[in-house]
């Protein structure tokens, strides 16, 4: 055994005179912390393990445990903090590239946060839900820029295939496989009850839940993963994947150990085998390229379903956005760097693209400024925490949003942060049918039904407070949103004018 070089992040704290030793900790814990040692007739803990989910605290029948932070720190300076050092230790003893789990943590602004939300008062009366009429309900898909009439005179309402959404909110995408069977079904079940989306992921539609179909975006990712006629078919949208917000530039990659006899068959690939996609798409070096696939998707579904393009928000967004706008895609979705993952390599997570707010606003004003902005609608994703986020994000010209992470903390995910290691004690980010069994769909369902159904009432309070009854007349007005405390710069880039203001 190597030397360890600093102490556990994570003790763990048992009361001995409330723990009756009952071993409920010991057969919870997928990582193997507790243990029952029969000569000393008590339970022992290996603090090395601890990745401080709360499983054990939570089902504890004694309230015997607690895990708390280890005070006992490296010494540390405001150059080389505890972090940067553990880091450094971990590949010089590995020679490995570091990996990591959900989305960025470091101390970057997070800019919904600086951002408030003006309200009506007496000379534009406010709203009340409760008692008048709110329009939630969102059309995804490109818009006629103007009215067309027929030759006889009638409007021409024929629109280009649309997604019908009750609220302005999807479930993200998140693969068969880096989360659980039982994670997908209760995606799927809560999307059709909730009449908005899910998405598949890069890793393909399990046979179980063509079902949902109606209430499934299916997604082309570069590996090409359980791409076929019939999966393509048999979703309501197509998101072609160039990118993500938690790795932008990398490619996916699906240990081997995770690759069952279900997964194997889902994505068409050998059991056992790894899942490696590559960064690029070898057939796209091009808005030519793009425009290609754009229209081959559209022959293969005969013209019936939306296409999105996923990009990870970068530094020339913008113009990224304003290509794809004319490659015939009729979605954009973009996704920030605080977007969460089951696996990136830390310093991509930690290390590159932007703040999603700021790559909506400039994708919005720039989409405007070349009067292309209803060629496409507008998705975006990356930490949407809370129906707040989600009406700041509407104002500064979202159609909608994308919303993961939020997702699985509704289904019982404790963020922490070991997706890629697939011992989700919660049965989430995991394979092992023991721990998969831990999420029940009929309760993580249910759950994520309440989650949204709240976040639509409060959508509703909030766009009441500011006297719109509608989605459609919040997009993209930036009027009714104020910054604090943040630079000029940052207030024109956003659009908005400063509290007080």
């Amino acid at each position: 055994m190597g030397i360890s070089y600093f102490a556990p992040e994570f003790e763990v704290v048992r009361n001995g005179d409330r723990c009756i030793q009952c071993r409920v900790c010991e057969r919870q814990c997928a990582n193997e912390v507790h243990r029952y040692d029969g000569d000393l007739k008590k339970m022992l803990s290996d603090e090395t393990k601890c990745v401080d989910c709360q499983r054990c605290v939570s089902l504890c029948p004694t309230r015997a445990l607690k895990i708390v932070k280890n005070d006992c720190v490296l010494r540390e300076n405001a150059n080389w903090d505890s972090d940067t050092i553990k880091e450094v230790y971990k590949q010089a003893g590995s020679g490995g590239v570091l990996l990591s789990s959900m989305g960025n943590p470091k101390p970057y602004p997070v800019y919904w946060d600086k951002i408030l939300i003006n309200a009506s008062q007496v000379t534009n009366p406010s709203i009340d839900p409760l008692r008048e009429p709110m329009e939630t309900r969102v059309f995804l898909g490109k818009k006629p820029s103007r009215l067309e009439r027929d030759p006889d005179g009638s409007l021409n309402c024929e629109l280009s295939p649309q997604l019908e959404l009750s609220m302005p909110v999807m479930f993200s995408a998140m693969s068969y496989g880096s989360i659980s069977y039982n994670a997908h079904e209760s995606l799927a079940r809560a999307a059709r009850e909730l009449g908005i989306y899910y998405n598949t992921g890069e890793g393909g539609l399990h046979e179980d839940f063509y079902a949902y179909g109606p209430n499934t975006i299916v997604q082309v990712a570069s590996g090409r993963f359980g791409v076929h006629e019939d999966y393509l078919n048999a979703g309501a949208a197509i998101e072609i994947k160039m990118g993500q917000g938690a790795k932008p530039g990398i490619g996916g990659h699906l240990p081997g150990a995770k690759v069952g006899a279900d997964i194997s068959r889902t994505r068409m690939i050998p059991e056992g085998s790894d899942a490696i996609s590559p960064a690029p798409h070898h057939d796209i070096y091009s808005i030519e390229d793009l425009r290609q696939l754009v229209f081959s998707l559209k022959q293969t579904t005969h013209h019936k379903k939306p296409v999105i393009v996923k990009v990870a928000a970068v530094h020339n967004i913008a113009a990224i956005a304003s290509g794809i706008a004319r490659s015939g895609a009729d979605i954009i979705a973009i996704d920030g760097f605080r977007g969460g993952t089951g696996a990136a390599p830390t310093r991509i997570r930690d290390s590159v693209g932007i703040p999603i707010e700021l790559a909506l606003a400039a994708v919005d004003q720039r989409l405007r400024d070349e009067g292309i902005r209803s060629n496409v609608s507008l998705v975006v994703g990356g930490s949407i925490r809370s129906s707040a986020d989600v009406v700041k994000a509407v104002a500064l010209g979202a159609d909608a949003v994308y919303i993961a992470t939020a997702a699985l903390l509704a289904l019982g995910c404790h963020l922490c942060r070991t997706c890629q290691t697939g011992k989700c004690n919660w049965g989430i980010a995991t394979q092992r049918p023991e721990l998969v069994k831990r999420l029940n769909p009929d309760i993580g369902s249910r759950r994520l039904v309440n989650l949204m159904t709240a976040w639509n009432h409060e959508i509703k309070e909030l766009m009441g407070g500011m006297g719109i009854n509608s989605i459609e007349a919040l997009r993209g007005n930036r009027l009714m949103l104020r910054g604090i405390g943040l630079t000029e710069k940052e207030l024109e880039i956003l659009g908005i004018s400063h509290a007080g203001a």
